[in-house]
């Protein structure tokens, strides 16, 4: 048996070949209920009324057996309610949490490392009941519209709710997820029209929007704060026409000698859809000194740094102060072995929601087409090319030509992948590190550069046309 050793780089790449018990059966359960939803629930035909059923056949001798088997029956009849289309939601969301759990556990195996504890209660929050309650109806006369049956005034129907929500600060996490659900179903309509519906896609927003109008499901988790070395491992980038976010990964070393363990810290901005490649790290640079630090290849110095209970540092320049020379691979090698994983929130739990650090050498790259393949001792590992960001200077050539890599281990389209954050590679015989994150504290590539001028004039003209509608 090979050992589990990430310091070394090798990882029992084996075990993602390895069928999990029990996958492919709850995968199915939830593509039948997803499918269900694509014709809508008014007046469900055979096809859907078996996928109800077997949904409800995945979750029996669970505590939500008796709920979800009285839900379905109420759904294929015609006539479910609101609380019958929450208790298929929770069922559905069971489901792939349990998924998620099994991809993880098969994780843990193959790099050795613990995964966090669970995630302790939320704090207790006040809610509107009746704004709840009106997002629930919406949700509802989705699911019995269906993808196909929606139009712009089934739609429109969130309009008046979100707007409602938004002032309170309690709602608004659900309020910013019903209005882009809902901006995504307009921008779709009619849904009749649609050559191809996106059902898992909007099976999970329609999920996730239906649980977090039960009071309680939205509140805030408990935090704690954090106080010692930050050591970061690379960024991953998010980017949107109309946002983008920036999301570190880091290994944190507790002042007080604990473990280390695995965070996260984030910030998000809005943006022009002018504003591309490098010119990000100008809308992101201001909200977050971390992203110097990581450009610079340093660690961060924190104390008293509010942190979640599932290991998202909730970022304040004020917590934090710049450290020593900190080599991401240096970390990767040393520190990231005895990290423990995160703890995942029960909302949180889904495969899509999978990342987690990793680090490899002594892979061979291997490339077929658009496809790149890291071979390890244990077997092949497909490579995420698709999701490296264009604002930094890592590139799929200088990933398929690297030696090491420090990547985020993703769960996508049945198969694990990993997605390069940075790699050590050889350039013009030199050894070299190149980051996706390498441009986040400012750049003298002429590549770079060049972005980070086209950002500044399309930020500038922006800003000058924003004040004269001001002054008008």
């Amino acid at each position: 048996m090979v050992p589990a050793d990430q310091g070394g780089g090798v990882m029992r790449a084996d075990l993602f070949s390895e069928t999990i018990t029990g996958l492919d059966e709850a995968l199915t359960a939830v593509d039948g209920f997803d499918q269900a939803l694509v014709a809508g629930l008014l007046r469900p035909q055979p096809a859907q009324t078996a996928g109800l059923t077997g949904l409800a056949h995945a979750v029996a001798g669970t505590p939500l057996a008796g709920r979800v088997a009285e839900a379905a029956e109420k759904a294929a009849g015609g006539a479910a309610n609101e609380d019958h289309f929450v208790a298929l939601a929770a069922a559905r969301t069971a489901l792939l949490g349990s998924v998620h759990d099994a991809l993880m556990t098969r994780i843990e195996e193959a790099t050795g490392r613990p995964r966090g504890e669970e995630t302790v209660p939320a704090t207790a929050g006040q809610q509107a009941a009746n704004l709840l309650t009106a997002a629930r109806s919406w949700l509802s006369d989705l699911a019995r519209a269906g993808w196909q049956g929606i139009d712009h005034e089934v739609v429109s129907g969130a309009a008046p709710v979100v707007s409602a929500m938004l002032p309170d600060p309690a709602l608004r996490r659900l309020a910013t997820l019903l209005d882009g659900f809902a901006a995504e179903l307009a921008a779709s309509c009619p849904g009749m029209s649609l050559e191809r519906i996106p059902a898992r896609r909007w099976a999970d927003l329609w999920s996730r929007a239906l649980l977090l109008t039960v009071p309680g499901a939205a509140d805030v988790p408990v935090t704690g704060t954090a106080t010692g070395r930050l050591l970061p491992l690379g960024v991953d980038v998010h980017e949107h026409a109309t946002a983008v976010q920036a999301q570190v990964h880091a290994v944190f070393e507790p002042a007080d000698g604990a473990a280390p363990r695995l965070v996260r810290a984030g910030v998000a901005v809005p943006k022009p859809d002018t504003v591309v490649g490098a010119g990000l790290w100008q809308l992101l640079r201001p909200h977050m000194s971390l992203l110097a630090a990581v450009g610079e290849g340093r660690s961060m110095d924190l104390t008293d740094m509010p942190v979640t209970a599932e290991g998202d540092l909730i970022w304040s320049d004020e917590y934090a102060r710049q450290g020593e020379p900190a080599d991401a691979f240096a970390t990767a090698r040393v520190a990231l072995p005895t990290a423990g994983d995160a703890a995942t929130g029960p909302l949180d739990r889904h495969p899509a929601r999978i990342a987690v650090p990793v680090f490899l050498e002594g892979y061979t790259a291997h490339k077929d087409d658009d496809a790149l393949t890291f071979t390890l001792a244990g077997g092949p590992l497909a490579v995420d090319i698709d999701r490296i960001p264009t604002a930094g200077p890592l590139t799929p050539e200088a990933v398929a030509a690297s030696g090491a890599c420090i990547g985020l281990l993703r769960w996508d389209a049945g198969t694990y992948r990993v997605q390069p954050l940075a790699v050590e590679t050889t350039v013009r015989k030199k050894a070299v590190a190149i980051h996706a994150g390498g441009w986040a504290g400012g750049t003298t590539d002429k590549a770079g550069v060049k972005a980070e001028k086209a950002a500044t004039d399309a930020v500038a003209v922006l800003r000058e046309r924003a004040g004269r509608l001001l002054r008008k």
